[in-house]
């Protein structure tokens, strides 16, 4: 007698469903973006995406939130620095909605510290995150033309630059609003050129000398200027 098969916990498969909804994004962009494209690349009975979430608003809602939760991960791998990426919650239908980043703990005694730390969250997303973050380039764009989804993704960055803030003012910004500002639209400048933009296929993703050597150079210049 068989054993029957155990049903993967909702949980389980809200992760799956919002995993592979990512990937489909980062491969094909929103047009790939169907709750039968997701069913049937996560393997699941048909029908299984639109029981989680019911409408493409609630899906694309679910993939920015797994992107939060993600990018949170990599900032939290880091040590002495609390992370500047454009991660946050997003809503939704039926997609979870995780709240803003805490305050950062200890900022780093210095900046060199800062931009080592900086440099190594940057290459992490420019290699091995490449494919998460081209996703939530294209679902940033559609946040802008969905008023649905829009104030959460407002939301979102409000809370990345009050983070960023918080290390700046430690690391000495006289203004660090105007610092974090800066550095946020700075960071996913160099993000989106690299990836997308026109940098993107002449040039290789940049070492972690080179990024460092970046990273040190914007402190300094956000620092004087905040």
């Amino acid at each position: 007698m068989s054993t029957p098969r155990t049903r993967p916990p909702e949980a389980d498969r809200r992760t799956l469903i919002a995993d592979t909804a990512i990937d489909l994004v980062a491969a094909a962009g929103l047009r790939g973006l169907t709750h039968r494209a997701v069913d049937g690349a996560a393997g699941l009975p048909a029908g299984s995406t639109s029981y989680y979430f019911r409408t493409r608003t609630a899906l694309i809602g679910a993939c920015y939130a797994r992107l939060a939760e993600l990018d949170l991960g990599d900032v939290g791998d880091l040590s002495g620095f609390g992370g500047v990426g454009e991660v946050g919650e997003v809503g939704g239908e039926g997609s979870p909605r995780p709240s803003l980043p805490p305050p950062p703990g200890p900022a780093p005694a210095d900046r060199e510290a800062a931009a080592a730390a900086l440099a190594g969250l940057l290459h992490r997303w420019l290699t091995v995150g490449r494919a998460r973050q081209l996703a939530r380039f294209e679902l940033s764009l559609e946040a802008a033309r969905n008023p649905e989804l829009e104030a959460d993704f407002h939301r979102a960055g409000q809370g990345a630059r009050a983070r960023a803030a918080g290390i700046l003012a430690a690391l000495g910004a006289r203004r660090p609003e105007e610092a974090a500002e800066l550095l946020v639209a700075w960071t996913d400048g160099l993000l989106y050129d690299r990836l997308a933009g026109a940098l993107a296929r002449s040039r290789p993703a940049p070492d972690l000398p080179e990024l460092t050597s970046i990273t040190r150079r914007m402190l300094d210049a956000v620092l004087v200027e905040g």
